[in-house]
């Protein structure tokens, strides 16, 4: 008998594309344009300040005040964040599907702000197919924090070996890895499915 009793999937990256380029294309002639101004206002750790639970009306005053020139950018990326969402990965929503007819308790972990996640679930009816979803922003803990894994397993009051984790971040895989989950890292929906198959998940 197979030891998984629970899998546990992240969202971005895995069952949904997020990509913020796809906002600012608007805004830039140029991809590289768009890249330099991500980094120059070191958009993947403010974002995650977001993800870790801080108010967008509080994280865009304080960007818009060390950078000014960029405010109606900084504010577009909240006002207009519907369209950083390219659209579902097919494949891997077709598993999760196969998986909740097999029977498998199903999960989400996933680092989002609890502001823009609710304008995008009615979207996808695919987060229907979770007994419970433990957002970052919710709980005020980040991956790859061991901390959220916990509160994970207490959530869904599961032992770590009883839990596959699916991600596409090698960091947050290692994370769970080392409190004792199985993971997969998320490359493609067919080597998920490859994996799982190996896993006797499907």
């Amino acid at each position: 008998m197979n030891s998984i009793k629970a899998i546990i999937f992240d969202f971005g990256g895995v069952l949904l594309q997020w990509d913020p380029h796809k906002l600012y294309h608007r805004y830039f002639d140029q991809p590289g344009q768009i890249d330099q101004f991500l980094s120059e206002i070191n958009f993947t750790s403010w974002n995650a300040e977001q993800d870790r639970g801080r108010p967008f009306a509080e994280s865009i005053a304080e960007l818009s005040d060390r950078f000014p020139q960029y405010t109606h950018l900084i504010r577009a990326y909240y006002d207009h964040f519907e369209d950083t969402i390219v659209g579902p990965i097919t494949g891997t929503v077709e598993i999760l599907y196969q998986l909740k007819q097999a029977g498998y308790p199903l999960y989400g972990l996933s680092n989002w702000s609890a502001e823009t996640y609710p304008r995008i679930r009615p979207q996808y009816d695919f987060f229907n197919l979770f007994d419970k979803i433990i957002l970052s922003g919710e709980v005020k803990l980040i991956k790859p924090d061991p901390a959220i894994f916990n509160l994970a397993l207490q959530t869904i009051n599961r032992t770590a070996s009883e839990c596959l984790l699916i991600d596409d971040s090698e960091a947050n895989n290692n994370s769970a890895k080392k409190l004792g989950f199985a993971t997969i890292h998320f490359k493609s929906p067919e080597q998920l499915g490859i994996e799982l198959h190996e896993l006797n998940l499907l």
